[in-house]
């Protein structure tokens, strides 16, 4: 009976629009209350029908209330992998699931169970599967918004609220407090890394010739035991809420001698390294772990142990607000110190002559990922072009990254079939990688920030310590906030619309002299705020370096 109900289910989900609004809610009525359904049989029916509706063109709310009405006769566990199944395949196919909460809550519910009958092994393989569905890079990256942003608590509940969240989230602590930098010989810095080394090359080249510096640099992705260790994600998970397993004494056996050595640990990017550092005892080391953006929005403020970091480093006031509602291991008793420095940009390199040509060429910096949005700043030069056909947009770097979801490559199509159009009249030019980014920004007038979120943004000051006029999107992610574009860059230099982009672009650029004018006040502006020669000290400060 049951077999004979599927398959007439499946058929009618199937059949012409007009059949299936008529028939197949019945049946899958029907087939929800089937007594005589297995329920292993059950879940994969449900999986098959709701994969069979969304191939025939059914709005996605009545498909996914027809697999969990089908679903609703299995087990709470089976019930759980089911909904985070057809999350991933939501997430496949570039969307943020509509039941991403209650497929979430479900796993967790499963994980607390595991976790009070002491199986921990289970536990950590839901939570694991949890933090990789809740912050995955098609729902906080690949996409114009995140609902991380929109209502930080509500999407964090199900997580903070849970018995492994709360375990997770437990900080350890450490035996004793960091010792004072010494005073009798040079300070031991250990600068750990993995990944982008870009934000760490003025820091790393100023210690390594400081008198008062011994310095050490450690990659972990290139280092024989630490590199394998990073990539363990699911044991680090399973350690940072299990606590003493046997990945954990791994990672104590390589730490141990850098920390016995060092008086001061930096670890750049708030990742997988710094969940590695946390879960080691610091002893009197002191820990400094820089944050960036990326962090923010993706699992690791709920891995990393803050209890064992003494000090935290954001590049933006606005990043810190926002990380602070985030994180819980950053407020309470047990949280470091915070601190805001920007980025160490040398801009001396920029300051060359500007081509009088580059007037009219607006340039965008960095393209690969979707929150640069340069459909934005395509948008602005239409804008221009409306009225004044010299304008043209210069972008440079290697485009959207399609290959990281597809999500990105929806994005991309659409920047594309924008630049096709575009392109014929010479309207946009595409300038690739290049590692020569102050002589490409001799040929641009006007630097653009189009982004829906940035930390930071050095290209915008590069740009300035060039002589392009910045004009700068109020980055929505942080518009109208306490902090945000308009914090970190000058009042005039940012814009809430393209068409307010275009007026100010317009305004910069009718006379040459205007220009210049503009654009030598941004150089000067971005010399004396953000130049590594005036900010140094801040980092000698903070690590507690000793002037030359």
């Amino acid at each position: 009976m049951g077999s004979k109900l599927a398959a007439g289910v499946l058929r009618r989900v199937t059949a012409p629009r007009v059949v299936r609004h008529r028939a197949a809610a019945r049946l899958i009525r029907g087939l929800a209350a089937a007594p005589l359904l297995p329920a292993g049989a059950r879940s994969s029916l449900a999986r098959r029908l709701r994969a069979g509706m969304v191939r025939a063109g059914w709005p996605a709310a009545e498909s996914r209330a027809a697999l969990v009405a089908v679903a609703g006769g299995v087990d709470p566990a089976a019930r759980a992998d089911l909904l985070a199944h057809e999350a991933a395949d939501e997430i496949a196919e570039g969307r943020t699931p509509a039941h991403l909460t209650a497929a979430v809550s479900a796993d967790l519910a499963e994980a607390d169970r595991a976790y009070a009958r002491g199986d921990g092994e289970a536990a950590a393989r839901r939570l694991h599967r949890v933090l990789h569905t809740q912050f995955h890079r098609v729902i906080h990256f690949d996409q114009l918004s995140s609902p991380l942003m929109d209502d930080p608590a509500a999407f964090l509940a199900p997580l903070h609220d849970s018995a492994v969240g709360r375990a997770l989230l437990t900080p350890r602590g450490r035996r004793q407090p960091a010792a004072p930098p010494p005073t009798d010989r040079p300070q031991r810095v250990l600068l750990l890394l993995n990944g982008s080394a870009h934000f760490v090359h003025a820091i790393r080249e100023r210690y390594a010739a400081h008198p008062g510096v011994e310095l050490r640099y450690v990659r972990l992705d290139d280092d024989p035991v630490a590199g394998p260790l990073i990539r363990q994600s699911r044991r680090m998970t399973a350690e940072a809420l299990l606590r003493d397993t046997g990945y954990g004494r791994q990672v104590e056996a390589w730490l141990r001698p850098h920390l016995d050595w060092a008086d001061t640990v930096f670890v750049d990017w708030a990742v997988a390294t710094a969940v590695m550092v946390g879960l080691v005892d610091p002893g009197d080391t002191r820990v400094v772990v820089r944050l960036h953006s990326y962090e923010a929005f993706g699992r690791w403020p709920n891995l990393i142990d803050f209890s064992r970091v003494d000090d935290v480093v954001f590049v933006s006031e606005h990043l810190r607000d926002f990380t602070l509602r985030v994180a819980p291991g950053l407020t309470g008793a047990h949280a470091p110190r915070t601190h805001v420095l920007c980025n160490a940009m040398d801009l001396a390199p920029f300051a060359r002559p500007k081509d009088p040509a580059a007037r009219f060429t607006l340039g965008l910096v960095g393209t690969s990922a979707v929150a640069k949005d340069p459909r934005w700043a395509v948008e602005v030069l239409r804008l221009l072009r409306a009225t004044d056909e010299r304008y043209r947009l210069l972008l440079v770097g290697g485009g959207i990254d399609t290959g990281l979801s597809r999500a990105a490559r929806d994005y991309a199509a659409e920047l594309e079939a924008e630049l096709a159009e575009l392109a014929p009249s010479g309207a946009v030019t595409r300038l690739g990688h290049t590692d020569d980014v102050p002589g490409v920004l001799t040929g641009v007038g006007v630097v653009l920030s189009s982004s829906v979120r940035e930390s930071f943004h050095c290209a915008v000051v590069e740009g300035a310590a060039s002589g392009a006029v910045p004009v700068v999107r109020d980055w929505p992610f942080f518009a109208g906030g306490e902090h945000g574009a308009r914090t970190v860059f000058p009042a005039d230099w940012v814009v809430g619309t393209p068409a307010e982009a275009a007026a100010r672009v317009r305004a910069v650029t009718a006379d040459e002299q205007v220009w210049r004018a503009a654009g030598e006040a941004a150089a000067k502006h971005a010399a004396a705020t953000w130049d590594w020669s005036v900010n140094a000290q801040c980092f000698d400060s903070l690590l507690g370096i000793g002037r030359v």
